[in-house]
């Protein structure tokens, strides 16, 4: 019997093709012809998450009362780690019953905030590149995306000016990321009053994902959305303990800010999911506690290899300035060849596998992301393999190979 008649309801056709998910199929191609795949794609931490959070976890996982229904909104002991964290950090108030929020990682709450806010046919301003579940959520939920094109003159930074004033009186959300996945671009405390004093004009949503707060470099300090004055009227801003914590598989995050706006998310989740085990919100408490000492050398680990993987890069014709956050380089692509080609191409002859900068919207073509989830002989052996294959830069003018 045929089962034509299924067919997937139109929001999910309306989805562009997930890079992710295709790139899992060709790593598996590849391990399966044997092939030493050096895998630089995902922003997947390596090593070890922390042995007190295990330690708290496995402590939790004993006591019985964990393992029924978690409440809805969380465990209070989390929430209340959750803003005393964002009162350290930032010297944020937040009321941990009703301006906080844990969440199943903060791409589910991303994606669900979505759901919850936009109506079919509204505006919802999302630069590009971006994280993908900042188009795609919208996307599902049916909302029209107006692409914010970032530019590397800029810094790859949201140029404000160039939404028209008839876009942005129609925008309902503007999605925004910094630190940058995927370029790694950073924004001054100027730029989070510039969006602010934006938002407030034209009545607009925000919702910014500080997903890599604390892998900074070099002294450099991100700023929370939350500290500029009356972005809690207007704004909500993400976290995730995936990347600081090597916490990608436990599925933790959480949603601060505008009180209304996270009661909204917070009943759309009640009639979908049961919120987070509660012994990982116990063991998240633990993560949130670690000392700076804890902190200090995740940054000076990620710099590190940051550093090498530049110098490396430069012997191959790349001009890389330093990002001063997150975990990726953000690489441009030779002259005349697109990033899935490029990204496949490297594939094919190395076995490395990094991300095609498509992967992230229109605005990323031309480019790749390179993760900085292995060690430095790791990262050696990849820019090996590069040199032996020939990958190299190539200007439009003239190809440059060492």
């Amino acid at each position: 019997m045929s089962l034509s008649w299924i067919t997937p309801a139109d929001r999910i056709k309306k989805l562009p093709p997930y890079v992710f998910a295709r790139l899992d199929e060709l790593k598996a191609k590849a391990r399966e012809q044997g092939l030493d795949l050096i895998d630089l794609g995902m922003g997947n931490p390596d090593g070890a998450t922390p042995q007190p959070i295990i330690e708290a976890a496995k402590t939790a996982l004993a006591n019985p009362a964990n393992h029924g229904y978690p409440p809805f909104e969380g465990t209070a002991n989390f929430r209340k780690a959750i803003t005393e964290w964002y009162y350290r950090r930032y010297h944020v108030l937040l009321d941990p019953d009703s301006e906080a929020l844990p969440l199943l990682g903060s791409k589910e709450g991303l994606a669900h905030l979505a759901i919850a806010y936009i109506n079919p046919g509204d505006t919802v301003l999302v630069p590009s590149p971006s994280y993908p579940v900042h188009f795609r959520g919208p996307i599902i939920a049916g909302g029209v995306i107006h692409n914010i094109i970032l530019q590397e003159k800029d810094d790859w930074l949201i140029d404000l000016g160039s939404i028209s004033d008839e876009v942005a009186q129609k925008a309902k959300i503007l999605y925004f990321n910094y630190p940058s996945n995927p370029t790694g671009a950073t924004a001054p405390r100027e730029f989070f009053e510039d969006i602010v004093a934006f938002a407030k004009k034209h009545e607009i949503l925000l919702v910014h994902d500080l997903c890599y707060a604390e892998l900074a470099f070099d002294g450099y300090q991100p700023t929370s959305l939350l500290e500029i004055p009356g972005a809690k009227d207007i704004g909500v801003e993400f976290h995730t303990l995936s990347k600081t914590y090597n916490m990608a598989g436990w599925r933790v995050g959480f949603v601060v800010g505008n009180r209304h706006v996270i009661q909204g998310l917070r009943t759309l989740k009640t009639n979908l999911d049961y919120g987070i085990f509660s012994a990982l919100q116990t063991a998240a408490e633990t993560a949130l506690r670690l000392p700076d000492s804890y902190l200090h050398t995740v940054q000076q680990r990620y710099s590190m290899r940051r550093d090498f993987l530049i110098a490396g890069l430069s012997k191959l014709g790349w001009n890389i300035n330093p990002t001063k956050a997150t975990m990726y380089l953000w690489v441009k692509c030779p002259a005349g060849m697109g990033s899935t080609d490029f990204a496949l191409n490297i594939l094919q002859k190395t076995g490395v596998v990094v991300t095609p900068g498509n992967a992230f919207g229109v605005g990323g073509e031309g480019y790749v992301r390179i993760s900085l989830i292995a060690d430095c002989d790791r990262l050696g052996e990849a820019l090996e393999r590069f040199r032996q294959a020939g990958i190299c830069y190539q200007s439009d003018v003239v190809p440059v190979c060492f």
